[in-house]
């Protein structure tokens, strides 16, 4: 029973990490979508790049800081309890790898390929595990601090706030130290249109996420004895609200559209174990809100040039995930109670700051030294020529 046990654990959380490696298609094909035609190429290379380079650095570095633990001993040690240990890893390395994935989208279309690895590596290494730890291994003590100062520990069941707003908050001092595409604002003051290149590729990339973020819910509890139909349905839940949400209030536009549903399951994730359905639709919903009038604000009026809109969609729909918990999980909402809302203040905060601080630090120092962003005839041909020296598709098409 117990070989069993450890192999079912096994392959439930292999599962996991498989439906969760499958949305890092779905972040390549959404970015492939909303960029220009000539940074398409560019959009795929950079997702399966950073994948690569996140898988080896959280291998031999970050999964230690998080975990205290390394993978420097035999096979035959690895391999006991049908390697539960290393298919647990693979599963929690797609949540690191998504932070580097979230920023891509952010910093699309002008930035430059080497220096962005370079962030990958000492992110996916160091800065998220840090937080990582904190909030999921009970670093430091302080989950243990907040538990003393409002009564419980601040709960991120899937990652609301420790990867999806932990991303969104990286890439925002990226987003402006990189500052905006080339004509993107007239001297006027006045917004250039750069339409997205296929709407049927971002819609996919919306699809293959919502699909792949059940993986990344409900294999959150990471043991078969613990899975919850409450956590599929209230991800489902918040899906839909924010799809119903961001079309009302994007006025049936299909960008806003296709990314409500990802803005209600970034929503979600911090409370989907301890939610009625109700309030996980109402939560879905509100993030799909924050999204398109956040969006709107910082593209229109702010001049703010996030291409994905992943500071909005990550980090404040993950930051709400995050307080929405502490809210809609409390017993007089139908929530399963044992969380408080001081807790996810508390968390919030320190999360946001931390992403804040150590954004700043990272790319401030790459832009000191190597350079963010491409030369201006780079920008202007495209990212596809000027990096990868082919386009997503030939000009015309050979005719012997």
């Amino acid at each position: 029973m117990d070989a069993l046990t450890q192999g079912t654990n096994a392959l439930f959380i292999l599962l996991g990490a498989i439906m969760v490696l499958a949305m890092h298609a779905g972040f390549a094909f959404l970015e492939l979508g909303t960029v220009r035609k000539k940074n398409q190429v560019n959009a795929l290379v950079k997702i399966l790049v950073d994948f690569s380079v996140s898988t080896v650095v959280y291998f031999l570095v970050g999964y230690g800081v998080a975990y205290g633990t390394h993978f420097f001993v035999g096979a035959e040690q690895l391999a006991r309890q049908n390697g539960y240990e290393l298919v647990k890893f693979f599963f929690l390395l797609t949540f690191a790898a998504a932070i580097p994935a979230i920023i891509s989208g952010g910093i699309a279309e002008r930035a430059k390929f080497w220096p962005q690895l370079i962030a990958t590596a000492v992110i996916v290494g160091f800065v998220y595990p840090l937080f990582e730890g904190i909030a999921w291994n009970k670093h430091f003590g302080i989950q243990g601090w907040i538990a003393q100062f409002t009564g419980n520990e601040f709960h991120d069941f899937a990652g609301s706030v420790v990867v999806h707003a932990m991303g969104g908050w990286l890439a925002l001092p990226a987003v402006l130290l990189l500052g905006a595409r080339r004509n993107r604002y007239r001297g006027d003051g006045s917004l250039s249109a750069h339409p997205p290149s296929s709407i049927p590729f971002l819609a996919l990339g919306a699809w293959v996420l919502c699909v792949g973020w059940f993986g990344f819910n409900v294999m959150s509890a990471q043991t078969i004895d613990k899975i919850s139909g409450l956590v599929a349905v209230n991800s489902l839940m918040a899906m839909v609200g924010g799809t119903l949400s961001a079309l009302v209030l994007g006025r049936n536009d299909p960008g806003f559209v296709h990314n409500g549903p990802l803005a209600g399951l970034v929503a979600v994730c911090a409370g989907s174990d301890l939610m009625h359905p109700l309030g996980a639709l109402v939560t879905g919903a509100v993030a799909g809100g924050i999204f398109v009038w956040m969006f709107t604000l910082t593209q229109n009026k702010w001049r703010v040039d996030d291409v994905l809109g992943v500071w909005p969609l990550h980090g404040l729909c993950g930051a709400w995930g995050g307080i929405a918990a502490g809210i809609f999980g409390q017993h007089a909402l139908g929530g399963l109670g044992g969380v408080s809302l001081g807790a996810q203040l508390l968390g919030v905060v320190m999360g946001v700051v931390w992403a804040l601080v150590a954004g700043t630090v990272v790319y401030g120092a790459l832009k000191a030294t190597l350079g963010l962003r491409l030369s201006h005839e780079e920008e202007y041909t495209g990212a596809d020529l000027s990096i990868h020296h082919i386009t997503a598709t030939p000009e015309r098409e050979p005719t012997w």
